[in-house]
């Protein structure tokens, strides 16, 4: 019986992080990890384009629920209001994800080539914000500006969240959101 694609990426990146755990990711080799996944080296070549790329399966997922968000926000609210319901609206990604997102973390962390990528991935993220909040009618360098802003907001939630509830994730985007507001 032929595998899911999707059972194929999860093994792929659970296999990922615990070769990156136990060997370092500068000794792991997609062959080994395709190998620990129950894969050939060319299904790994058909999910992601690297080896890097592994780590980051679930951005485009994130920057498609964020960018909708915004684009179906009512155009009569704030864009503060509306980075405020985007990154809300992404809670439930980062609540199934939690434990990955914490392997991966402490991955990045130690490996200056995962921060390379994990800071352009960010970089796209708010170019993508920018370009939602620009097609809105906003100006475009208020847009890069609130993009900016919102991410570093909603960076520093996700940072303080225990991991515990949705509902707390989503109340501690709302506290940094209204922090951003009091510096007025």
């Amino acid at each position: 019986m032929p595998r899911s694609g999707a059972d194929a990426r999860r093994r792929l990146r659970e296999a990922a992080l615990e070769l990156y755990r136990e060997r370092g990711f500068n000794t792991t080799t997609t062959a080994q990890i395709a190998a620990r996944a129950g894969v050939t080296e060319r299904t790994y070549f058909r999910h992601f384009a690297d080896k890097r790329e592994v780590l980051f399966d679930g951005e485009m997922e994130l920057r498609n629920t964020i960018v909708s968000a915004i684009e179906t926000a009512p155009s009569e609210e704030s864009p503060l209001n509306v980075l405020t319901r985007a990154f809300t609206a992404s809670v439930p990604l980062f609540v199934a994800g939690r434990s990955v997102a914490v392997s991966r973390q402490a991955i990045i962390e130690v490996t200056p080539a995962l921060q390379e990528r994990a800071h352009a991935k960010t970089a796209a993220l708010i170019e993508a914000i920018a370009a939602a909040l620009t097609a809105r009618g906003m100006p475009t360098p208020s847009a890069a500006l609130a993009a900016r802003i919102g991410m570093v907001a909603f960076r520093r939630a996700v940072a303080d969240w225990d991991g515990t509830s949705d509902d707390e994730l989503e109340q501690l985007i709302r506290n940094t959101v209204d922090e951003v507001r009091a510096l007025d």
